[in-house]
């Protein structure tokens, strides 16, 4: 078996991640403006190299939740243009004007605060604008009437999105999305006959997309799930999927020691699990302190030699117990799979929050620094 590097690790793929990428751009077609989600450390994949193989693949925008991340990304060289979408403090409003980010404001009341920004500094300001059209979050519930007269009284200031998020993209059991669908655009409507029409209109992430959601495109669409491989499952009678992409990450930890215990032998914290028979385990060099749901507790599964094992016991701050008598041969400093696939068997994302009673965008982002990050 292969020796394990660090004690824990991820692969991400960067040629998957370009897969992803023109899978969606496949999808929407070439009038369509695709921007990639990187907040959150590109979901923890790594901000900087996942930007970096965007940015060479052609992506023209990147998304990012805050200044912080957006400055970060300027520092390491990016030059696409990056939306921030969920910050304008005061605290970063310079910076934003300093590192040429492109501020999303949620409220009629940031106009103004964002123009008076611009007139201090002397440099023009595109902005983009977030309306709430029924998901009750960030975004202004102001009346069509009252935006056109904000944004016009704006002399300073460029609007040049115009944008939505939805709350249940994929429930097909519900009629929510459809009436996001049609506040947002008749809103979009408004401004166009005001004589305001901004460049872009975008409302759509990877459900969106996925499911065949097109009146809801417009002529931009926001990927974040879907770049790094997941789609979520929908409900209800829902169009085929669309999307044909492939997770991008591989997580992995080394065994600390193999031994034996005896029948009746309690296993970790709280002896929550107790040997129904003689056993061999297998102490990982993973916890929750790592990302490793401690849901997983008794629950879980890892792959090792190329077959799913159980955890048993807690899974502790740094260590997890891994019933390993189906694999003589393990030993300390073998590698197992946390995420990912040997040969057919694999473990995904949507597999582990489902055991966790989470969800997948839960399970990636909470895998934590101190696991390696090693890019292929």
């Amino acid at each position: 078996m292969a020796t394990s590097p660090y004690r824990s690790w991820a692969e991400v793929s960067l040629d998957q991640i370009a897969a992803n990428f023109r899978a969606v751009r496949e999808v929407v077609g070439p009038t369509i403006e695709v921007m990639p989600v990187v907040k959150a450390d590109a979901y923890r994949h790594g901000a900087v190299p996942v930007s970096q193989r965007l940015q060479k693949e052609g992506a023209r925008w990147l998304a990012v939740s805050n200044v912080e991340e957006g400055v970060a990304l300027r520092d390491a060289g990016i030059r696409t243009r990056i939306l921030v979408m969920a910050d304008f403090l005061p605290v970063g409003r310079l910076a934003l004007i300093e590192h040429n980010l492109t501020p999303v404001l949620h409220g009629l009341a940031d106009v103004s605060e964002l123009e008076a920004l611009a007139l201090r500094t002397g440099k023009p300001v595109r902005y983009h604008l977030k309306v709430d059209s029924g998901m009750g979050r960030l975004g202004t519930r102001c009346p069509s009437r009252e935006i056109i007269e904000a944004v016009s009284r704006a002399r300073a200031l460029e609007l040049e999105g115009l944008m939505t998020h939805f709350a249940s993209v994929s429930d097909f059991t519900s009629r929510q999305t459809e009436e996001q669908v049609a506040c947002f655009s008749q809103i979009c409507s408004d401004l166009r006959q005001a004589g305001i029409a901004p460049a872009l209109c975008h409302a759509s992430s990877t459900g969106a997309i996925a499911y065949d959601r097109r009146e809801a495109w417009h002529n931009m669409v926001r990927p974040g799930h879907a770049v790094y491989g997941y789609t979520s499952p929908a409900r209800g009678p829902a169009p085929l999927n669309l999307l044909s992409v492939k997770p991008v990450m591989s997580w992995k930890a080394a065994v600390l020691t193999v031994k034996d215990v005896p029948a009746g032998a309690l296993i970790g914290y709280g002896g929550m699990f107790r040997a129904p028979r003689p056993m061999r385990i297998a102490v990982l060099a993973v916890g929750y302190a790592d990302g490793l749901p401690h849901r997983l507790s008794n629950r879980g599964k890892v792959i090792a030699c190329g077959r799913l094992a159980p955890i048993i016991g807690a899974v502790s701050m740094d260590v997890t117990t891994i019933d390993a008598s189906h694999c003589p041969e393990l030993k300390q400093g073998d590698t197992v799979t946390l995420l990912g696939a040997e040969g057919a068997i694999r473990i995904d994302a949507q597999e582990i929050a489902k055991l966790a009673g989470t969800i997948s965008y839960s399970v990636l982002c909470g895998i934590s620094s101190r696991v390696k990050r090693v890019y292929l």
